[in-house]
């Protein structure tokens, strides 16, 4: 039997305040059918520049021994262009999990289209488990 992989579904925004705005789940007008769209797949944005600090400030608090994406993570928040690529993207939790039924990516894909097209959202991406689709972590010193 293959494995069953699980899937993420991503976006980026334009935006910068838009990405503010989504960040403080501030349900502005022009939000609105982004929040309909997740609220209809119980999902939750999560800023990829905020999952990587919490990232790096965990790593601080608890040894960066343990975190082995530590140095390549510290050296991406701290680049300027990087920041503000991270600040306008977003990871959807669905359930409060990261990764989820390839049914449920999909649907959720599908429902946010719509926003691409429309130009509320400037990327959609879907990614498995399958490691063979992934980047590997970087190696130890190389930023």
């Amino acid at each position: 039997m293959a494995p069953q992989w699980r899937y993420q579904v991503r976006f980026d925004v334009t935006d910068s305040a838009m990405a503010e705005s989504i960040r403080r789940n501030a349900r502005e007008p022009g939000l609105a059918g982004l929040f309909d769209v997740l609220a209809r797949h119980r999902a939750v944005p999560k800023c990829q520049y905020d999952a990587f600090s919490e990232y790096v400030a965990a790593a601080e608090a608890r040894g960066v021994e343990s975190y082995p994406l530590y140095h390549w993570t510290k050296t991406t928040i701290e680049n300027p262009a990087k920041k503000e690529k991270y600040l306008k993207s977003f990871t959807l939790y669905v359930d409060d999990r990261e990764v989820y039924a390839r049914e449920i990516a999909d649907g959720l894909e599908a429902d946010l289209q719509p926003l691409a097209a429309s130009g509320l959202i400037a990327r959609i991406s879907k990614y498995d488990t399958n490691p063979s689709n992934n980047p590997q972590p970087p190696q130890r010193g190389l930023a």
